[in-house]
């Protein structure tokens, strides 16, 4: 029996059930993981979905002999219903006299460098704002399926696609261009961002999560736009791996000026035509629901939005 089978009503005891099953599964991923929170077992699980499905008249999980996925049904269905019970779950927390604490398990997909530079550096203070919450962070720098994935909120570099989801700008930061000063004594200092597609120069590309091919390199003085098809041998896929090549004087690198800015000061690096760097990368937070959203979700977002507000003045 789950915490919902309370209802006056059979017919309303079992939907609740099946729904308490439904979200279950999304959260961990298989009929098997959610059968142990659940107290049920595998095949329980299983019913209690098949029903819910004849229900609603809707198949809301493909499923194969090795994995299962939302349909877009079922993904519509999850981001109807899941605030609703997160909101009833809250309101017979405040009957209760909890106060709407923060509690239970947020789980969070995190760009790499975001994680690294803006979350990680403060999560002790969040944590101990929120003694009964457990975060799981997990670093992809490319928005999938947020419901599908089970996760509560995302924080990503880039523009926003066209979605359900609720997005708020968490800041901007300029793009800069580096060398390390073995390269440059090596190679030359560049003079016009021209001179990085003409083949003189090593440049260190960066693979764009989304179209799986090496971001294109733009600079902007002022209202002047110089697009460049940067030539180099190396293509990366995570943002230190071409922070470490460029320390190493392999070649030269745009990085995101949050986490160059330090390495600039130090000398690991030294920026080069800086004159052409206004460009500016946004950062975002985005979750699934502007109604209802659970009080952890809640809680993160205006935590990570007064974080990124400081972070930003820097960047």
């Amino acid at each position: 029996m789950t915490k919902y089978q309370h209802s006056s009503s059979p017919a309303d005891g079992r939907l609740l059930s099946g729904i308490d099953a439904f979200l279950a599964v999304v959260r961990c991923g298989s009929f098997m993981a959610a059968a142990e929170p659940l107290a049920m077992t595998q095949s329980g699980v299983s019913r209690a979905i098949a029903r819910l499905e004849e229900r609603l008249g809707v198949r809301l999980f493909d499923r194969t002999s090795r994995t299962i996925a939302l349909t877009d049904e079922g993904r519509t269905f999850h981001e109807r219903v899941a605030p609703l019970l997160a909101g009833i779950e809250e309101a017979a927390s405040d009957a209760a006299g909890a106060g709407g604490r923060v509690s239970g398990r947020l789980r969070v997909q995190v760009a790499p460098l975001a994680a690294h530079l803006v979350l990680a550096p403060h999560i002790d203070r969040f944590m101990s704002m929120h003694p009964l919450l457990a975060v799981e962070i997990v670093e992809d720098a490319e928005m999938g399926d947020l419901v599908g994935g089970g996760f509560d909120a995302a924080i990503l570099f880039g523009e926003p696609a066209p979605s359900a989801l609720v997005h708020r700008r968490l800041l901007e930061t300029r793009v800069l261009t580096c060398a390390a000063r073995s390269y440059i004594e090596r190679r030359g200092r560049p003079k016009h961002p021209r001179d990085l597609g003409g083949g003189e120069h090593e440049c260190i590309l960066f693979r764009d999560p989304a179209t799986r091919r090496p971001f294109e390199w733009v600079f902007q003085r002022g209202r002047e736009i110089v697009p460049v098809d940067a030539k180099g041998r190396l293509v990366v896929s995570h943002p230190s791996t071409a922070i470490a090549a460029c320390i190493a004087g392999y070649g030269v690198a745009q990085m995101l000026e949050i986490g160059a800015r330090k390495l600039v000061r130090e000398g690991a690096v030294e920026q080069l035509l800086p004159e052409w760097a206004e460009e500016r990368f946004p950062l975002y937070v985005y979750y699934p629901s502007r109604h209802l959203p659970p009080a952890r979700v809640r809680a993160f977002v205006d935590w990570v939005v007064s974080l990124a507000q400081i972070a930003g003045r820097r960047a």
